[in-house]
C-alpha cells in the first residue's frame, strides 16, 4: 500500500498525515506541488491541512492550480483514492473533484478545538471502520470551514449517501452540519476536521485512526 502526500507552500499538516498513513501500514512519499506526476504505484493521495499560498484569493484556490493537482485529478478519474483534509478539502472543491465550497465560518473567527462527529454512511472505506454507536471526537482548526452548496447539490449528496461526516454540534455554520463529503464513486473524501491529529495515543485520542485503518482495508488481500 502506497500513499503520496502533496506538499504546498504553507502546508503544515503534511508530516502529521504521513505519520497517520504509516501507522495504518502505508509506505509514504512526499510530493512537491510543482511535480507533474505522482510516484509509481500510488494507491491513495493525501492533500494535507495548512494554509497553502497563505489562503491568498480563496483558501485552496491557488494550490488547486498547481501542476501536481492535475495529476491528482487524473488519479481520481482513474478511480484512485484521494483524501483531502481541511485545506485539502478546500483544494478538492476548488478543483471540482468535489462539489460545493468552503467559505468563512459563520462566526467570522478561526476555530481550533475538538468536536464530535457523526458518521453519515458506512459503505466507504473511509468510514466503514468507525464505531457508529458513538460520535468520534476529532480536532478542527479552520477559518473557512463553512461548507455550502445549493439545494440541488445538497439533495444529491444526501440522496446518494455521500455525506460522510456531520457535526454533532455545528461549529461553523456548515449547511446540513456537513463536515465531510464523498465523490460519486466513494473514493474521494474531503473532510474539514483533522483525523491525523487524533490517530495516536500520544496525541490523546485515537478517534481518527479508523479512517486510515478502513482505507488500508481497501487494499488488504482477499
Amino acid at each position: 500500500m502506497k500513499a503520496a502526500i502533496c506538499v504546498f507552500p504553507g502546508s503544515n499538516c503534511d508530516r502529521d498525515l504521513a505519520v497517520a498513513f504509516r501507522a495504518a501500514g502505508f509506505s509514504v512519499e512526499m510530493v512537491w506541488h510543482k511535480e507533474t506526476t505522482l510516484p509509481e504505484g500510488v494507491d491513495v493521495v493525501g492533500l494535507p491541512g495548512g494554509f497553502s499560498y497563505g489562503d491568498y484569493l480563496r483558501a485552496g484556490a491557488i494550490a488547486a492550480r498547481s501542476p501536481v493537482c492535475r495529476a491528482v485529478a487524473d488519479h481520481a478519474v482513474r478511480g484512485g483514492y484521494v483524501l483531502g483534509i481541511c485545506n485539502g478539502f478546500q483544494i478538492l472543491t476548488e478543483t471540482a473533484m468535489l462539489p460545493g465550497a468552503l467559505v468563512r465560518n459563520a462566526g467570522i473567527k478561526y476555530i481550533c478545538r475538538p468536536v464530535p462527529l457523526l458518521v453519515g454512511e458506512t459503505e466507504s472505506p473511509f468510514t466503514r471502520a468507525f464505531d457508529t454507536a458513538r460520535p468520534a471526537t476529532i480536532p478542527i482548526a479552520h477559518h473557512d470551514g463553512n461548507y455550502t452548496a445549493d439545494d440541488e447539490v445538497l439533495g444529491m449528496l444526501r440522496g446518494e449517501g455521500r455525506i460522510a461526516f456531520t457535526y454533532a454540534e455545528n461549529p461553523n455554520g456548515a449547511r446540513h452540519d456537513i463536515a465531510g463529503i464523498l465523490s460519486a464513486n466513494g473514493r474521494v473524501l474531503g473532510i474539514m476536521p483533522h483525523p491525523e491529529r487524533a490517530a495516536d495515543p500520544a496525541l490523546g485520542s485515537t478517534d481518527g485512526l479508523p479512517l486510515f485503518q478502513g482505507l488500508a482495508g481497501a487494499f488488504a488481500p482477499a
